[in-house]
């Protein structure tokens, strides 16, 4: 009998040095997929992750140049990728919108929103375009799409135009399957911004020394099983929206046959029409 061996998966990680990229990395590499990752700044982490991926590449998100350098790399070195992850976050600046530095703040929508789609933008022509199940492109949401938290603004308001371009893009580009997740707390460097700025952060900053000291966090693995179960789920029902890790039932049977009957479920929509 022939054997006939499975197509190996190739996946872009922007951001692989981020703890999520970089749990993501380690699972993919577990499986065999040919991976090319990017980091900001060299630890020892990323070190360790080098081993295991086809190509590591630097790529500083707050310089369009980097950006450009950085996707010429990547189609050097990969073709028919099918996952792009778009992982950086930046949180800062932290604090009262009219007492930020507004270059600090343009940064952070740049670093957060239209960076991470520039990239997206260098990189969708060289997409999959065989397998009938198209490829996935997978952001990350915040906080603030049911409340208005203060001193992050220009975080949060880069996390929610991304919800609604992932619906936008969707839209555009039935192919490719467009999803962001919402990891939840995962204890993550990312939390270090809101320690550091201390009161500035105001009750964030308490709420976060409460989950250290709680060890009150989301398990890693459970993140990257909600991207796992995403990327390879069906592209009709699920592109388009944006998922929680932590509160969304998509480890029960029946979730993709309920989304598809919602097609509003998990996007932006303006609520009390009815009034």
């Amino acid at each position: 009998m022939e054997i006939v061996n499975e197509p190996v998966l190739k996946a872009i990680v922007i951001g692989a040095s981020s703890d999520i990229g970089t749990a993501l990395c380690n699972d993919w590499i577990e499986k065999s997929w040919e991976i090319i990752g990017t980091y900001r700044g060299r630890s020892e982490a990323v070190l360790q992750l080098e081993v295991g991926l086809k190509k590591l590449i630097h790529c500083d998100l707050a310089s369009s140049l980097s950006v450009d350098e950085c996707c010429e790399q990547i189609k050097k070195e990969i073709s028919g990728w099918n996952v792009l992850v778009l992982g950086p976050g930046l949180q800062e600046p932290i604090g009262l919108f009219s007492e930020c530095d507004i270059d600090e703040w343009e940064n952070s929508i740049n670093v957060n929103f239209t960076q991470q789609l520039r990239v997206l933008h260098r990189l969708l022509a060289s997409r999959d375009k065989q397998n009938e199940s198209g490829p996935t492109v997978l952001f990350f949401a915040g906080g603030g799409v049911n409340d208005a938290p203060q001193r992050y603004s220009a975080y949060t308001v880069s996390k929610i135009a991304l919800i609604k371009m992932v619906e936008l893009l969707a839209s555009e580009m039935p192919d490719v399957k467009f999803i962001i997740i919402g990891p939840g707390w995962v204890k993550t460097k990312i939390h270090n911004a809101i320690l550091n700025a201390g009161e500035l952060a105001g009750s964030s900053f308490e709420r976060t020394l409460k989950k250290f000291e709680d060890g009150d966090f989301t398990p890693m693995s459970r993140v990257i099983d909600c991207c796992n179960f995403l990327i390879n789920g069906p592209r009709e029902s699920l592109s388009g929206r944006n998922y929680s890790a932590v509160f969304d039932r998509w480890d029960k049977s029946n979730f993709v046959e309920d989304l598809a009957g919602n097609p509003n479920n998990y996007k932006l929509r303006r609520f009390g029409n009815n009034l």
